[in-house]
């Protein structure tokens, strides 16, 4: 016979599916390089200082878009409390008959 655990599964903690997760890593990452590609752009553009800044961060992007996309994504349980049934009655036992 087969034990139940003590706590019910809750659908809300569950994870994405596989598809689902490298889907929003895909977009994170098309996310950062179209930022990198801005800044890229703005560096030519730009003059003084804030070129120098725009062609660090273009430079630095790439790194920090690999290490965001491939951060695992977690669901917090927000939804209700599982149920938890506390009324459990026992069996009664045999009554004796009184003579």
């Amino acid at each position: 016979m087969k034990q139940q655990s003590a706590s019910p599964a809750v659908i809300t903690s569950a994870r994405a599916s596989r598809s689902e997760e490298i889907r929003r890593r895909q977009q994170r990452y098309l996310l950062s390089m179209a930022v990198r590609t801005a800044c890229f752009v703005l560096a030519v553009v730009a003059s003084g200082p804030l070129r120098w800044a725009l062609i660090v961060a273009a430079l630095v992007l790439p790194y920090v878009a690999v290490v965001v996309a491939n951060t695992s994504t977690h669901r917090e349980t927000s939804g209700p409390a599982p149920y938890v049934n506390d009324d459990t009655r026992a069996l009664e036992g045999p009554r004796d008959a009184v003579s």
